[in-house]
């Protein structure tokens, strides 16, 4: 199955991208050029929905014929976050509305079941107090999900940290976890995606129905994680939560640090600027895959000094 399922999503991904691509420029539906933007050429902000749309197609195909690769029932977040997604990218709403949804997104993943209600022992906490536990798991994922968004600022890079942080997901895990087959389907989507993202004159965006999408998949797998049901490789084991920080490190690192200086400058954390880490490496190197290069390496060397020191 791990073959026709690779080729069917490739294949897939490459198909929607096309089309997507087409689609949006013919409805004259492209990616302002603004003071903000690291792109000086035409661009669609239709990726995100080609790899949506690839996840959704295998999925009803592998529902109608009653094999479950995965909860097919996280699907309806996920479908709430790509669509209010996509009504930002086209009408650029305020942040308070796709705050909104992001916190009915979060009940409806913790009604899944998706819920961090152990501290694994770190500073001494474990069980957790059912209504602190649904609290501080709809804080998690909201902060997650806006921290996807906050690193899809430079070509490749969204695609890159999620493309590692599943492979470390999938890597750590002592048994095949039970979304190995969404992780593959992902991992193959993104191949189109970064050669219209960054090779081709076609240029393709996630947008944010992509970053709040993929944001959205990232927090399934970081509250898995956080669960009884996964479990760490013995030469590898550390508590959970620092094994989270360490295969997410940038964009853990990266919206606490722009959060902070906004709220220091008395802005708004919410109001987008170019003062993250991705765009001052940008400055530096004048290189979109330089700089994408460079921030993967660090975050494998802290995952790596995270296994030393812990």
């Amino acid at each position: 199955m791990g073959i026709i399922l690779a080729i069917s999503a490739f294949t897939l991904s490459c198909l929607f991208m096309i089309y997507g691509h087409k689609y949006f420029l013919k409805r004259n539906l492209i990616d302002p050029i603004n003071s903000r933007s690291s792109h000086n050429s035409i661009a669609t902000r239709s990726g995100g929905i080609a790899i949506y749309l690839t996840i959704l197609v295998i999925s009803i195909y592998y529902y109608l014929n009653q094999i479950e690769i995965f909860n097919y029932s996280l699907l309806v977040a996920l479908s709430i976050l790509l669509i209010v997604g996509l009504y930002d990218d086209l009408n650029d709403v305020d942040f308070k509305l796709k705050f909104l949804f992001q916190i009915i997104t979060a009940k409806i993943l913790i009604d899944n079941g998706l819920v961090i209600d152990n501290f694994h022992g770190i500073i001494g906490i474990n069980e957790l107090n059912r209504v602190f536990a649904q609290v501080f798991s709809i804080f998690i994922i909201v902060a997650i999900i806006n921290s996807i968004n906050f690193i899809d600022g430079i070509d490749g890079l969204a695609a890159a940290i999620i493309s590692i942080f599943i492979i470390l997901f999938e890597f750590f895990a002592i048994n095949q976890t039970s979304y190995s087959v969404l992780s593959l389907i992902i991992l193959i989507s993104f191949i189109p995606f970064i050669y219209f993202n960054i090779i081709s004159k076609k240029k393709v965006f996630l947008g944010d129905s992509g970053s709040l999408f993929l944001g959205g998949i990232v927090s399934i797998y970081v509250l898995h994680i956080l669960s009884s049901e996964y479990l760490i490789k013995e030469e590898f084991d550390i508590n959970k939560v620092l094994f989270v920080i360490s295969i997410l490190s940038y964009p853990i690192i990266d919206i606490i640090r722009v959060f902070i200086l906004r709220v220091y400058n008395g802005r708004s954390p919410f109001v987008a600027d170019k003062n993250h880490i991705h765009h001052i490496l940008l400055k530096k190197t004048r290189s979109h895959a330089l700089s994408v290069i460079i921030l993967i390496m660090c975050s494998l060397i802290f995952t790596i000094f995270m296994q030393i020191l812990f």
